[in-house]
């Protein structure tokens, strides 16, 4: 009987404690929310995520639950226009938002009412200017480049998916990527990433993006295969064509 009521009282405390720190979370990940805005996204929700999500987000056969997917993941997929869904494929395309900012926050509100996840980052781990791109450049180079290539040009994956280009998206949506692993991308949380790091890396991406190359054409940043390539192409024609030249003339 002891043995019982220990059991007994060991799964009240442990039930009760998750309980506690689940409602917790989930009223930190709304605080930034008022009542308003959340009624409002749920309206947005049911009018144009339903179909595929579930009336309450449940998910269906056509698209995966989002309770707990957090404010971060809805910024990020409805705020880069991946979301609502064009047409189905290998992975989401990058469109003109369907949303705008304000109505993007009301449905991210809304998510984020059911159930705790990542919150949309704060402005200070936005900021490049703050970052090492230094740091930066070594924590890419250890876990993006190899789908993202080594200066975030992107490249192809398998199956029709691909890595996208880094280099126009936003600090914000840089950030929220990595916080909610989209699409193929594993998920970078605090424990893989600080937002310190998170804030490095996008500061470097930055840096590579915007500073001109300093060896010429780019090529596309896609590394030693496109520069052999051309080399290959436009510089062996050359040789050829020189050869010609030199072999007509002297007849």
């Amino acid at each position: 009987m002891a043995l019982v009521v220990l059991l007994l009282v060991g799964l009240l405390l442990t039930g009760g404690a998750y309980a506690l720190f689940t409602q917790t979370s989930s009223a930190n990940a709304s605080t930034t929310a008022s009542a308003s805005d959340i009624e409002e996204g749920k309206k947005l929700f049911a009018a144009n995520c339903a179909t595929c999500h579930g009336l309450n987000a449940e998910g269906t056969k056509a698209g995966p639950g989002l309770i707990g997917v957090g404010a971060a993941a809805v910024d990020f997929q409805v705020g880069t226009g991946r979301m609502p869904l064009q047409a189905n494929g290998p992975q989401a395309r990058v469109k003109e938002p369907q949303f705008n900012d304000e109505q993007t926050a009301q449905l991210a509100a809304y998510v984020a009412s059911l159930g705790p996840g990542p919150a949309i980052p704060e402005e200070q781990y936005l900021d490049p200017a703050k970052g090492d791109p230094a740091a930066g450049g070594g924590l890419f180079r250890t876990n993006c480049a190899m789908c993202h290539n080594v200066v975030g040009a992107g490249g192809a994956l398998t199956r029709g998916k691909y890595a996208p280009n880094l280099s126009e998206v936003s600090p914000k949506h840089l950030y929220e990527a990595m916080q909610t692993g989209p699409q193929n991308m594993p998920i970078f949380n605090d424990a893989n990433l600080t937002p310190e790091d998170k804030r490095d890396i996008i500061s470097y991406i930055r840096e590579v993006s915007e500073n001109p190359s300093p060896g010429g054409f780019k090529l596309g940043s896609l590394g030693p295969v496109a520069e052999g390539l051309f080399i290959w192409f436009f510089g062996l024609a050359a040789v050829i064509g020189i050869t010609v030249w030199l072999s007509s003339r002297a007849k």
